[in-house]
């Protein structure tokens, strides 16, 4: 198969963008002209976003501070909760008690709407951070708990016998064999755990109360009609997840299945 031409990576770049920009300008002709509601244009918006990385005032804060509170928050809740996931998933792979007893709650948690947990956290933690944060954990939780015990119980048997065979001690066992075999299961959970905490960040924000962030600078946009700043910290929201995707987890699966790669084909060997 022959590689791509830059021209046609070049457009593989800004196709979906260019699309994405077409349907909002129809979008925006036909809503402002049919329904007679002013909607922003994209130009509108880039023109109110650009003022908005020029330091002029949302909801009280500059734009950098809502999105570095945003992120903050999430990257706290979202390391918590890959932390618990993780290591739920590997105690309830080698305990098998434990996986029979808790095995249900991961499926369960995974079918609960992020939103969902709005009245839980906030009798637990009240309005405020501490419910923002719980609700980011537990939508994350549940899709890495569960892809590092399918990562794990999927691993090759015959690679697990080889290295016991070799005297390979529990700890390295671990390390050796079943984590760099778990590991594209695991990247894929994360995907999915960030996904969802992503989103449900910002709908927390705009719910519980948080004072700052860009969920509450959208929703305080809406109801001073400010719908270009609006739409600007939804394009903020995009272009943040989508770093998020191709700075953090592409290059880490990249890596991780190259090296894993790697080490199977020389395990088959």
């Amino acid at each position: 198969m022959m590689s791509p031409t830059w021209k046609q990576r070049l457009w593989r770049m800004i196709g979906p963008t260019l699309l994405i920009v077409a349907l909002w300008q129809i979008t925006a002709w036909g809503v402002t002209n049919l329904r007679g509601v002013p909607f922003p244009t994209p130009l509108v918006t880039l023109q109110r976003l650009m003022e908005l990385f020029a330091n002029q005032p949302l909801a009280g804060y500059s734009l950098y501070h809502h999105m570095a509170v945003s992120l903050t928050r999430w990257l706290d809740a979202f390391a918590l909760a890959t932390l618990c996931g993780i290591s739920y998933g590997l105690l309830s792979s080698r305990w098998n008690g434990l996986h029979t007893l808790t095995a249900p709650i991961p499926q369960l948690l995974l079918l609960i709407p992020g939103l969902a947990w709005i009245p839980v956290a906030i009798l637990i933690f009240g309005i405020g951070e501490g419910a923002t944060r719980f609700m980011i954990a537990m939508t994350a939780f549940a899709p890495i708990a569960l892809a590092t015990i399918n990562g794990i119980k999927g691993v090759n048997i015959h690679y697990i016998r080889a290295a016991q065979m070799l005297g390979a001690t529990p700890t390295t066992l671990f390390f050796q064999v079943l984590l760099p075999s778990a590991l594209p299961a695991l990247i894929s959970g994360l995907r999915i755990g960030l996904g969802n905490s992503w989103r449900v960040l910002v709908a927390a924000e705009m719910v519980v109360g948080t004072g700052s962030g860009l969920g509450f600078s959208i929703i305080e946009a809406r109801w001073s009609l400010d719908y270009p700043s609006a739409l600007a910290c939804v394009v903020i929201i995009c272009l943040i997840g989508l770093i998020l995707e191709y700075g953090l987890i592409r290059p880490l699966e990249k890596r991780t299945l190259e090296r894993w790669m790697v080490q199977r084909r020389s395990n088959d060997v």
